[in-house]
């Protein structure tokens, strides 16, 4: 999912870019927490309470030091049970649902609420029957500071993509008879309400494009689930004209794809430096771990490292391939050591006397030198350890392989020599390359020609499942599926915004 946008939108006349997960930043702690600033100053410090999706998307976008900045002393989880601090106003920011309210009135009904003033922000829209259950609460309603939708219900994961976070999206949609399941219909609907939750954030009205179903004998319930997902989205947008500033007419495009556009993508190897990381290293989501000399002098110690994009350098090589990447590094690591002032000092092995001026120079540089330095050695140790994954597991070759199987250009011969010559390749790779090659060649796999192939790879039932699956996405045919040359993969110079899904 990407996303390209000025703060103010299309519409608006402020053209400056902002970083996606900056705009969420900045909505969250300005115009949801900055917002509960008065001149008071007993009510300078603040609770917080959210829920465990509301938490999530703080979190995602903020950091506790960036949430104390704006005077929260302290955050609360909603279901724990809390101490009262009657003296103290609180937030909420929480999803606008049956039981997050009725734990909202029972904080701040009675005669002894837990808080003095309750500052309440839903993350999507909330049901006019909620909102009147609140109302008819007469010793609430004067404790109530804020009630607002602040519409943020996503998950930015860096600059410029965010998710919707339903691991269980796949098998509640897609599965066998998923229709009949009354999860069917609450998953498209949190899908689609969250989404939607993205382009009230950015104030943008999207034209809503879709593939649509094709009238066929043999379509399923699966096919509409496109175009039910852009209608529930399309719905959902449509009621957010009532927000001040918020367009009334289209200003972007959102396309809804599936995954049929491209099966292969998830399963071949990536060789963008970003991919390799996630693919090759042993990573918890962005944390990287490192050893660090112990300063008393001991064994190394471990220092985690967030690979996010307050890393320029990261920033900058993410997206290159590999190859790419390591030969910047190599580039950048010479050129720092022979301009920067401090790096020179450290190469210097004369002995001879340094000027005033000089030694004034280098000390101005050493903190710069220190914090630059250790990004490029940490991204050098990070790429020398791909490169050395590269090579002891033979991507290489796999890789082109894996190529070569997609555009048609390699077929059994190839796959069956690669699985003889590596016999004691990594059991994954031998799967995704199987993956790939049964989704190409589905009539491959008919018959015992796919189950010997799998034996020679030496694949576990299950594993031999999770190919005789992918074939059967693929569907079965009597010709390889080889791009169409007439197909051009360049876009119109239209500046018009497009949200990929």
């Amino acid at each position: 999912m990407s996303f390209s946008d000025s703060e103010s939108g299309s519409h608006g006349g402020n053209k400056e870019y902002k970083f996606f997960r900056d705009f969420t930043r900045d909505r969250l702690l300005h115009e949801m927490l900055g917002s509960t600033k008065t001149d008071d100053p007993r009510s300078a410090w603040k609770v917080l309470i959210m829920d465990k999706v509301t938490v999530k998307v703080m979190s995602h976008s903020c950091k506790m030091s960036d949430i104390t900045d704006q005077g929260i002393s302290l955050v609360e989880d909603l279901f724990r049970r809390r101490e009262p601090l009657p003296s103290m106003d609180a937030i909420y920011f929480i999803q606008p649902s049956k039981e997050n309210i009725v734990m909202f009135l029972s904080d701040m009904s009675g005669r002894e609420p837990l808080y003095n003033k309750a500052y309440v922000f839903f993350s999507s829209s909330a049901p006019k029957q909620l909102i009147n259950h609140i109302k008819s609460d007469v010793s609430v309603l004067p404790r109530i500071g804020a009630f607002r939708e602040m519409n943020l219900e996503y998950f930015p994961i860096d600059s410029q993509a965010f998710m919707t976070d339903q691991d269980g999206a796949l098998r509640e949609l897609y599965g066998v008879e998923a229709d009949k399941s009354r999860r069917f219909e609450a998953s498209l609907t949190l899908m689609a309400t969250r989404l939607a939750t993205v382009f009230a954030s950015l104030k943008e009205f999207p034209f809503v494009r879709y593939r649509a179903a094709k009238p066929s004998e043999e379509s399923t319930f699966r096919d509409s689930i496109p175009s039910k997902l852009a209608a529930g989205v399309w719905h959902m947008v449509s009621q957010y004209k009532s927000i001040p500033n918020f367009p009334q007419r289209e200003t972007c495009e959102l396309l809804i794809l599936d995954r049929n556009v491209d099966h292969i993508a998830p399963v071949i190897h990536e060789w963008t430096y970003d991919a390799m990381c996630h693919d090759l290293l042993e990573m918890d989501g962005n944390k990287y771990v490192i050893e660090v000399p112990s300063k008393s002098g001991g064994p190394p110690q471990e220092k985690e490292v967030l690979l996010e994009d307050n890393d320029p350098v990261w920033l900058e090589l993410r997206h290159v391939h590999i190859a790419d990447a390591s030969e910047r590094l190599y580039e950048k690591m010479t050129t720092f050591a022979s301009k920067n002032k401090a790096a020179q000092m450290q190469q210097h092995k004369d002995g001879g006397e340094i000027s005033t001026r000089e030694l004034q120079k280098i000390v101005q540089a050493l903190p710069k030198y220190n914090e630059i330095m250790e990004k490029l050695q940490l991204h050098v140790e990070i790429a020398g350890k791909i490169n050395l994954q590269i090579r002891d597991m033979g991507l290489r070759d796999l890789g082109q392989l894996e190529q070569d199987l997609v555009f048609g250009d390699a077929g059994a011969k190839e796959v069956i020599s690669y699985l003889r010559t590596n016999k004691e390749d990594d059991p994954e790779n031998k799967l995704r390359m199987l993956m790939i090659y049964a989704f190409v060649y589905p009539e491959k796999f008919e018959g015992d020609k796919g189950t010997k192939l799998m034996q020679l790879a030496k694949l576990s039932e299950k594993e031999m499942q999770v190919v005789k699956n992918m074939q059967m996405l693929a569907g079965s045919s009597a010709a390889p599926k080889k791009p169409k040359n007439n197909f051009s993969l360049k876009f119109d110079n239209a500046k018009v915004r497009t949200y990929l899904i």
